[in-house]
């Protein structure tokens, strides 16, 4: 979503700003490691991401079982990356073997860095209950973004953020760092291409939104560097200006998609082999792992879920934000013709459920709203979504938190949430930003719960095999505004609708 009046203004106060960019002070130590990043890379693997302020011939980790024995150490033998207009270099390193459930403790090799740590996956299949957290469309806070007002007297919690950030989704995710073992986010960080939304930027829009990420990934990266962050493109993520024919405007390393492909394109997974003792599963599952592209389409799988991020923004016909898409940003493509498509219908056609029960399929528009429905994702994905038994599509995209029973082609399930054939679907794009909340002004009939007064996000809680607890949590007060369970029987194998 987006705001288009300052733009329009832009060029009229342009010529009495003062340009300023509103950067982050590079450490005295151009090797700290900053805006670090773990993802889930496999069933027994952690990759670590972090940028730095000078390129690095190698990047190293260490880490180990305890805080005063970090007896293992990896490198990743390749020079740091960057891209044009970045003041920094992305470093990634891929831990492997790793004991399942097993707290690890790191420290990214430098002359200034610290000790932090992080809990390793569950394997696939393992009944452990467990919960995640969805949060969507979530942008940088302070002076160049959103701030949510608050009672600043608070005591900073671990992990430690900045007092500013108490009161925000990101203070909530760090006061309860302990309930919650990984992060989906499937689309639409920091919000750097609204940098003209703030009128100091008008003259420096270049430097502008390079400040906004890098301002977003420090402020995320205590969150971020603790816990596994799994990341999808949304339409934020596609150029400096996310505004109809101005890509023209943007210089070559601000187009496409190009800080997210930098920031978690080695860091993301392709997929899992399939731990069926079914043959076609896992050849599916090899073929699924083959047609992934990250981080625009893959998937990856952690106690009883199977999850996939999707990319709702190109490569499928009449994709909003690809080559001659309504959004007119011409971004992509990042695959062959029908890839993403072929590359879900194999990674969900490969899904043991006597493994991972439940499957979640998370993207960034959706086609289930009181807003603006994304009618070709909607042609695009809910046919396979339907077809393979998914039990909940997470989206965003439409600043408020909405709950839907479950339908398929805007009817919804005859049994409701009592082990029904259709997903259920949630809307979780309230995290905040500096484009504000999105009213809500109409229902959909199917709806069971709409907010569009508070910023939130969503957990989902892996209760047992048959059973999914849907929350919405207020990032403020950390009240739980809706819950809901979810009940499938799971007693098909391999569905096929």
């Amino acid at each position: 979503m987006r705001l288009f009046t300052a733009f329009r203004t832009a060029p009229l106060l342009a010529a009495c700003v003062v340009a300023k960019a509103n950067y982050p002070a590079i450490p005295e130590d151009t090797t700290t490691p900053v805006q670090q990043r773990l993802a889930i890379y496999g069933p027994d693997s952690i990759s670590i991401g972090w940028n730095t302020y000078a390129q690095l011939d190698e990047s190293c980790v260490e880490y180990g079982t305890s805080t005063d024995n970090l007896d293992q150490r990896i490198c990743a033998s390749v020079a740091s990356t960057t891209y044009p207009t970045s003041r920094t270099y992305e470093n990634v390193v891929i831990l492997t073997g790793l004991t399942a459930g097993t707290t690890y403790y790191y420290k990214i090799v430098s002359t200034n860095s610290t000790v932090d740590h992080f809990v390793s996956p569950r394997t696939p299949g393992d009944e452990t209950p467990f919960n995640i957290n969805a949060v969507i469309d979530l942008g940088v806070y302070g002076e160049d973004g959103f701030t949510i007002q608050g009672d600043k007297t608070k005591k900073d919690t671990i992990p430690t953020i900045d007092p500013a950030l108490n009161h925000t989704t990101i203070g909530r995710l760090a006061n309860t760092v302990d309930d919650y073992e990984f992060v989906i986010h499937p689309g639409d960080f920091a919000y750097a291409d609204d940098w003209f939304l703030s009128l100091d930027n008008l003259l420096d829009g270049e430097n502008a939104y390079q400040a906004i990420l890098e301002n977003f990934y420090t402020q995320l990266a205590p969150i971020s560097g603790r816990k596994p962050y799994m990341a999808s493109p949304g339409n934020h993520e596609a150029a400096c200006e996310e505004l109809p024919y101005t890509t023209g405007l943007c210089p070559d390393g601000q187009k496409n998609f190009t800080d997210f492909m930098h920031r978690f394109g080695q860091t993301m997974p392709s997929g899992f082999a399939s731990v069926s003792t079914n043959d076609s599963a896992k050849v599916l599952a090899n073929q699924a792992t083959e047609l992934a592209q990250p981080p625009f389409w893959y998937s990856f799988e952690y106690g009883m879920a199977h999850i996939v991020m999707i990319n709702t923004e190109t490569d499928f016909e009449d994709a909003p934000d690809g080559q001659g898409g309504s959004a007119h940003l011409n971004g992509g493509p990042f695959g062959t013709a029908n890839q993403q498509l072929d590359f879900l219908k194999a990674d969900l056609a490969s899904v043991d459920r006597e493994v991972t029960p439940w499957v979640i399929v998370a993207g960034h528009r959706p086609w289930y709203t009181s807003g603006t429905a994304c009618m070709p994702c909607q042609e695009a994905f809910e046919d396979l979504l339907y077809t393979y038994g998914v039990d909940l599509g997470v989206f965003g995209h439409e600043h408020n938190a909405e709950r839907f029973l479950p339908v398929y082609n805007s009817v919804a399930d005859a049994n409701g949430m009592n082990d029904p054939k259709a997903p259920m679907y949630i809307v979780a794009g309230g995290a905040g930003n500096i484009e504000g909340l999105s009213s809500i002004s109409s229902q959909l009939d199917f709806s069971e719960f709409a907010n569009d007064e508070d910023y939130t996000y969503s957990t989902i809680r892996f209760l047992n095999r048959t059973h999914l607890q849907v929350d919405f949590i207020g990032s403020v007060t950390g009240e739980v505004l809706d819950s809901s369970t979810l009940y499938k029987r799971h007693d098909v194998r391999f569905v096929r609708q």
